[in-house]
């Protein structure tokens, strides 16, 4: 189960001279183990890393299960480094050679489907779920108070302002449960660093939650969905799916816009292929915004951390001969990382395009 502190490592990691990447889609509808290895074989055919192709081929047909729904794979066979992450969602099938891994489509995956936590609640109590990478990390609950009973008991009735007493009973004990859920629903999610929140129950229920949740928190609330308490952590997962992919869809739209407003008025951000990679390479990125699958060749200079798109805009500082890499954009999502920012991959936008498929929101 692929983490945070995979990530990291990857990240800081640093071949000697080449490594492979490789995603492979194993989706069932997509066929079957042969036919995964026959798509495998015909991505890395062409590379001249044989020892990381024998090994690749050797985890698959000796160790793999083929559980999960796509595999990423990074191997450096010289240095016997060899890590193996299977996943819930797919991911397009990408090989790249170069010094670093090529963590982008990684990047992209936890921007979206990374830590999402769920709530489902009614007027009783509440069960939450942590999903990360469309896998169920851990769940829990609470529960409060019956107000059944408080409904059907004897004490108060028959006697003059029953009524009242009972539905004010009614009313404590419903606002006690909410706040107790809620209480239990943000100490859950903090020790889990939850991202996104979304919200199940009835319509009623899931407004009430939300009114006595922090505005801190409601800031993260992707969406809501009508789902019964019974329902099964299986049928939570799809739902959460469904409505955060399109909750995810209009906040890139926003994401974009904003990007785009703020470069225009020159407020800290930046839009096109040099303002961003230079923005990178000195360290100024909080959030690197690109376009998906977008990738171009470029150059890199080791010795001053340089990345750009043309080679005489390199190594100004050093005079040194760049290096040139398959995937610029790969190597500043890692810089973007390794430096402590964060990565926003959005779908295509006639926009973006326009802006030249790549931007940065600065710290400075």
């Amino acid at each position: 189960m692929f983490s945070d502190r995979d990530l990291r490592e990857l990240v800081n990691y640093q071949a000697q001279s080449k490594m492979l990447s490789i995603y492979l889609n194993t989706d069932p509808p997509l066929g079957n183990a042969d036919s995964y290895r026959l798509r495998l074989r015909s991505m890395m055919k062409n590379t001249d890393l044989k020892d990381d192709v024998e090994r690749i081929e050797s985890y698959f047909d000796t160790e793999y299960d083929w559980s999960g729904r796509s595999v990423v794979l990074f191997s450096d066979a010289s240095a016997d480094f060899f890590r193996v992450y299977p996943l819930a969602i797919p991911t397009p099938d990408l090989i790249h050679e170069g010094i670093r891994p090529n963590v982008r489509p990684l990047a992209g995956l936890i921007d979206s489907f990374g830590g999402y936590g769920v709530v489902l609640v009614d007027k009783q109590g509440a069960r939450i779920f942590h999903f990360h990478l469309g896998e169920l990390r851990e769940q829990d609950g609470v529960l409060g108070n019956d107000i059944n009973k408080i409904k059907t008991g004897s004490s108060s009735l028959g006697k003059r302002g029953g009524s009242n007493n009972q539905s004010h009973s009614i009313e404590e004990t419903i606002e006690r449960n909410m706040r107790e859920s809620v209480d239990f629903a943000t100490a859950f999610f903090e020790t889990k660093h939850i991202r996104r929140i979304l919200l199940g129950g009835s319509d009623d229920n899931i407004a009430l939650f939300r009114s006595y949740l922090p505005k801190s928190w409601q800031s993260l609330i992707a969406g809501s969905f009508v789902i019964p308490m019974t329902a099964s952590s299986h049928e939570v997962a799809q739902r959460a799916m469904e409505i955060g992919v399109k909750a995810e869809e209009v906040r890139e739209t926003q994401v974009v816009e904003r990007l785009i407003t703020q470069a225009a008025k020159n407020s800290h951000a930046v839009t096109g292929m040099e303002s961003a990679l230079a923005a990178v390479s000195a360290g100024r990125v909080q959030t690197l915004v690109i376009q998906h699958s977008f990738q171009t060749a470029g150059f890199y200079c080791p010795d001053c951390k340089v990345i750009t798109s043309q080679p005489d805009l390199a190594c100004r500082a050093c005079e040194s001969i760049p290096q040139e890499v398959q995937d610029v954009i790969a190597l500043a999502v890692t810089f973007t990382l390794e430096y402590g920012g964060e990565v926003e991959v959005v779908k295509m936008s006639p926009n973006f395009e326009d802006a030249g498929k790549i931007g940065a929101f600065l710290r400075y």
